[in-house]
């Protein structure tokens, strides 16, 4: 691959919650009760069929107010656990900052999927979103 060929992502929805500020967001999905909206962006919709209520989604997306300046952080801002590369770690700091992120879905209504636990503040471009699946079944099934 050519290193100086650019990606492109295109946005196919954006997170609406109550969070405004990256400082307001938790450090990690599992310890947050907040609640948010995906709203998924017109073109992407037939995509949507086959999310359901109860369903485990994965979202993945793109931090646009991470910093992407440095390759080390101290793990959840403790200076005791010592510098490690922001790739051993969860940071938002990093050179694509790219979240991943597990929600139950509790509603579904047009273009908007209702979740909770949300980590991200609200106008979070999602990137995309993928079933987590039933780990019982093999892949594709």
């Amino acid at each position: 691959m050519d290193e100086s060929a650019g990606i492109t992502l295109t946005p196919i929805g954006v997170m609406h919650c109550e969070l405004r500020t990256p400082e307001e967001a938790p450090r990690y999905y599992t310890v947050s009760n907040i609640p948010g909206t995906l709203e998924i962006f017109p073109p992407f919709l037939p995509a949507m069929e086959g999310i359901e209520v109860g369903q485990t989604i994965i979202v993945l997306f793109w931090l646009h107010q991470a910093r992407r300046d440095q390759m080390k952080v101290y793990p959840r801002g403790d200076r005791s656990r010592g510098l490690r590369g922001v790739f051993s770690t969860r940071s938002p700091i990093r050179p694509n900052p790219i979240a991943l992120s597990e929600y139950k879905v509790l509603r579904v209504d047009g273009n908007r999927i209702e979740v909770t636990g949300v980590d991200v503040i609200d106008g979070t471009p999602i990137v995309d979103i993928k079933s987590l699946g039933d780990r019982t079944k093999p892949a594709g099934e």
